[in-house]
């Protein structure tokens, strides 16, 4: 099979042909159809988040299902799938207490070492040399994932609409439902309005937000906000975001302000935006080592909540997500703004490195 693989940071991804993986034990094999271009798989490129190489990159999966492991009884092949990002083992202590989207293995295995729960990786070239797995690879014509991370796309549901529904509208679902328990009349702020801040604006006006302010340095950004159902938007370029969040907002500031970036500034217009008691959500992923400072006093004396949210319950939330799309009540296709043809992946990185992408860019296989 054709891969695209990472081999040093900074360096342009190369097809490959790699051996075709097969699935083992409670896994599933993924033709895939399409796969999503997210910032985080751009952290890694760039070197600012550590994962080891060659690598196959690409977490945002909708593809048919080409084989089964043992085990495997609720999947058959043919059957059109999407993938989460996170891989939930299932048996470690947070996926026990109902926290899968912080599973121990996945976090210890994968994202630490780019392997499956065996400590293998399912991907090697021609000579056998392994190539690591960022989640399940899905730069790739197949990829292979734990059946944990794998959904049936409801019929009349294509393919080509929901690949993004397995990371950035499921991390922004646990953002709005988990982390802060958005509800009907709040008010909320989405600071960065790329992928997962495009999956916010489009969920918060969902969940019946009384406001949702999209912040962003891109008038085009904002633009696309506002077809996804921001009320109104604020350029941070040209003025001072916090300012206008309360100004929209008769002075109080929003219930909930989301970070969706992974950056000092943006963090710190999240942090200044929100109502006395307020919750701050940090949403976006940052390169390491990345700090935001805040005031403890003022966060005593404000009452404000900080909370870290890495996405949603894949288990629980995923089957939600897809029923909402099978109804017409949510849309990821309205946030594609980009389809680009396998040959040209890295041209996709390279775009959403150069802040042009608006919403989310999908590689089409």
């Amino acid at each position: 099979m054709r891969a695209a693989v990472h081999t040093a940071p900074n360096e342009p991804m190369r097809i490959e042909e790699l051996a075709d993986p097969h699935p083992r034990t409670g896994e599933v094999a993924i033709d895939v159809r399409s796969c999503g271009a997210c910032h985080t798989d751009l952290h890694v490129l760039k070197g600012e988040l550590p994962f080891p190489v060659p690598a196959v990159l690409g977490h945002e999966v909708a593809g048919v299902v080409a084989e089964v492991g043992p085990g495997v009884t609720e999947l058959r092949p043919g059957d059109p799938v999407v993938t989460s990002f996170i891989m939930p083992c299932g048996g470690c202590p947070p996926c026990a207490r109902g926290e899968e989207e912080i599973c121990q293995r996945f976090f210890a295995y994968n994202r630490g070492k780019g392997r499956l729960y065996d400590d293998e990786t399912r991907l090697f070239r021609p000579d056998g040399e392994p190539v690591w797995m960022y989640s399940m690879g899905g730069l790739a014509e197949r990829c292979v994932t734990p059946a944990t991370s794998v959904y049936r796309v409801p019929d009349g549901v294509a393919l080509a609409d929901v690949a993004s529904v397995g990371c950035s509208t499921m991390t922004a679902y646990g953002a709005l439902r988990h982390a802060a328990d958005v509800r009907v009349g709040d008010t909320v702020a989405v600071v960065a309005a790329g992928g997962v801040g495009s999956a916010l604006v489009q969920l918060a006006a969902l969940f019946g937000a009384a406001q949702v302010i999209a912040v962003d340095i891109s008038d085009e950004k904002l633009a696309g906000a506002r077809e996804l159902g921001a009320t109104r938007t604020v350029n941070s370029a040209t003025t001072d975001a916090p300012e206008a969040v309360r100004e929209l907002t008769g002075g109080r500031g929003v219930d909930v302000a989301f970070e969706a970036l992974g950056a000092v500034p943006t963090f710190e217009i999240a942090r200044d935006s929100v109502v006395e008691g307020g919750q701050v959500v940090v949403v976006g992923i940052a390169a390491r080592g990345t700090t935001g400072s805040f005031d403890l006093a003022t966060i005593a004396r404000r009452k404000l909540q900080i909370k870290g949210s890495y996405g949603a319950k894949p288990r629980r939330d995923m089957p939600v997500l897809l029923d909402l799309v099978a109804r017409g009540l949510l849309r990821p296709q309205d946030a594609i703004s980009r389809r680009y043809a396998f040959t040209e992946v890295q041209q996709a990185y390279d775009a959403l490195r150069r802040g042009e992408t608006i919403g989310r860019a999908v590689i089409d296989l």
